[in-house]
């Protein structure tokens, strides 16, 4: 005896769950390929605001990195002796950007020369470096950071290249600052000639 032809509701309905099955699927797999990466180039709210706009980048984190204090907050980062740096840890899409193309354009976001701070800011937290998970990281940004010497006509390039620390996210109102205060930020930035020293370092 054969079976009946699936009633249309229910065809439907076991249609409609496979088609979530498939996309859940594929989101847990796009999830799965997504990586991290942490740098710190001085002020985070520049950082986060200058990542965030790199086609291929995800996610930009304002946060602490680097030091020996767990779970910081901002005033006791602006002691300097917590050994943290002010850092942005990035999520990205490998398939639409490198690890090396992402160090590059975190290079020319900061004035590499400068192992001391970045620009107004200045002091331990606010010193630049990258923070690598592994031998391929190491590798990658070490290469980034020959080329940038080359590009800067030989000048010695300060940014540290360190081994992955714990990585804190900063307080809620550190987040997305530039975009949701525009007028503060633009101002804190005007006043400190963060864009003119880029332009005058890579010029």
């Amino acid at each position: 005896m054969s079976k009946p032809a699936p009633r249309p509701a229910r065809l439907g309905r076991a249609i409609a769950a496979g088609a979530l099955i498939a996309t859940l699927a594929a989101q847990s797999a796009g999830a799965a390929a997504l990586q991290t990466a942490v740098f710190a180039g001085g002020c985070f709210w520049s950082m986060q605001h200058g990542m965030e706009d790199v086609p291929g980048v995800v996610k930009v984190v304002a946060g602490y990195s680097g030091g020996h204090v767990a779970h910081p907050s901002y005033e006791q980062v602006g002691t300097e002796t917590t050994g943290h740096y002010e850092s942005v840890q990035v999520t990205y899409d490998p398939a639409k950007i490198s690890y090396a193309q992402l160090v590059d354009r975190y290079f020319h976001l900061t004035d590499p020369t400068d192992g001391h701070g970045q620009f107004c800011d200045q002091g331990p937290s606010y010193r630049p470096a990258i923070f690598v998970a592994n031998g391929a990281e190491q590798a990658a940004a070490a290469q980034e950071k020959a080329k940038v010497s080359a590009e800067l006509h030989g000048k010695a390039v300060a940014t540290t290249i360190l081994t992955a620390a714990p990585f804190w996210p900063a307080e809620a109102y550190h987040q997305d600052y530039a975009r949701r205060n525009p007028v503060s930020y633009n101002a804190y930035r005007v006043g400190c000639g963060r864009d003119a020293a880029l332009k005058a370092v890579w010029r």
